[in-house]
């Protein structure tokens, strides 16, 4: 990995992240293009900083005033990133988030959608994919683009698929008035920038979902966005929607970073709405695949999921990690005609957009990953240790 990874406008963007430093543990950071500095005068976990008011400003104000001490060089700390060649004596990054509720939109782009309903009648087998896409397309069509959700519109679409046997729960939560949210993984375990991530060895049609990840507060206030991939097992939840968990939270599959660019006056949630995700899988055998994902194509607003992921009915005082979704859904053969793609072992999935960056992980099997063994109750205690000698401002 190298500085790549960093936003091509890098310069104004203001960037946070964690680092695990030896000996010490998780370390907030804040990530100029030369410096990884230490922002624990300001605060000792993402969670916490993003609680402040003005939260930019004061970042800011902090690395001005020089109380943001330099740790390492940035291309050295993105470079030990890499799992496969990283020195365990020197710091290297983690996600970008911590204790926030890592959550999930599903379903928010069409041409997701139309591959869910897809994957619902195929009943997860990728060998029927094909002819299954082109009865569906035919009753449905390809561009419903222009149905809001939950309009009079949807809903007359909605008796009309109904009527011609063709309605789905996928096209429930695409078109309906309630978007589909659901726990992605648990707190502290989403893995970040180099590091390896996980399918369930059990699935034989899974794939890369290339997302923009918003970092909320516990107000709810989205203060700042990333990136990550919803590793996705297609075969599981096509056998039933009831193994959604299953198919998203294994060890290690979910990916988020490099870093959450916090909104100031060079980027916020309009530069969100715009943003041109790409996504490149390189396998070991030759295989590349390449695929794009525009935001703007998104069926639902960005804060409209923000706000039915959390608010009076839902409620996350640590804050909130929310992926947006993909409209990429990738039918290319990899391993023959028809047999569309799935994910081989030593796959690298790069997913990256100007204004964020690049994430970048290498494929393996969920029980060949790291185990997670640091959670929250570890973190409190590395945080415990650190309190006697760190003082807040």
């Amino acid at each position: 990995m190298n500085t790549s990874a960093l936003p091509s406008l890098s310069d104004n963007a203001l960037l946070i992240g964690r680092i695990w430093q030896p000996n010490t543990g998780p370390v907030l950071v804040a990530v100029t293009p030369d410096q990884v500095l230490d922002l624990s005068r300001l605060a000792l976990t993402c969670s916490e900083l993003l609680e402040l008011e003005q939260v930019a400003q004061r970042v800011r104000q902090c690395i001005r005033t020089g109380q943001a001490s330099p740790l390492a060089p940035t291309a050295a700390v993105l470079a030990n990133s890499d799992e496969a060649a990283r020195d365990p004596s020197k710091p290297w990054f983690l996600a970008p988030c911590d204790l926030q509720a890592v959550k999930a939109a599903g379903v928010t782009f069409v041409a997701s959608m139309l591959e869910r309903v897809i994957e619902e009648q195929a009943r997860g087998d990728a060998s029927r994919a094909e002819a299954v896409r082109q009865a569906v397309v035919a009753v449905i069509g390809d561009n419903l683009r222009s149905v809001v959700p939950g309009s009079p519109e949807s809903a007359k679409l909605k008796e009309v698929l109904l009527a011609q046997g063709m309605w789905s729960q996928y096209l429930e939560v695409g078109i309906g008035p309630d978007a589909e949210i659901f726990t992605k993984a648990q707190p502290m375990s989403a893995v970040g920038p180099g590091a390896k991530v996980g399918l369930h060895p059990g699935s034989q049609w899974n794939n890369p979902e290339p997302e923009i990840v918003l970092a909320a507060n516990s107000r709810g206030e989205v203060v700042g966005a990333t990136l990550g991939n919803d590793v996705n097992l297609r075969d599981f939840e096509g056998r039933s929607a009831l193994l959604l968990g299953k198919a998203k939270d294994n060890n290690a599959s979910c990916a988020i970073g490099p870093f959450i660019r916090l909104f100031d006056e060079h980027f916020d949630i309009d530069d969100v709405r715009q943003c041109e995700l790409s996504l490149k899988v390189q396998g070991p055998e030759g295989f590349v695949m390449q695929g794009s994902s525009a935001l703007s194509q998104i069926s639902r607003d960005p804060l409209d999921l923000a706000g039915q992921a959390m608010g009076k009915y839902h409620q996350y005082p640590d804050g909130m990690m929310l992926f947006l979704g993909t409209m990429f859904a990738p039918t290319q053969d990899r391993h023959g005609p028809g047999q569309g793609f799935t994910h081989v072992v030593g796959d690298v999935v790069s997913i990256s957009t100007p204004q964020l960056g690049t994430l970048t992980n290498q494929v393996t099997t969920s029980d060949q990953a790291p185990a997670w063994t640091y959670g929250v109750g570890a973190l409190m205690r590395d945080l415990a240790k650190r309190s006697s000698v760190v003082q807040l401002t």
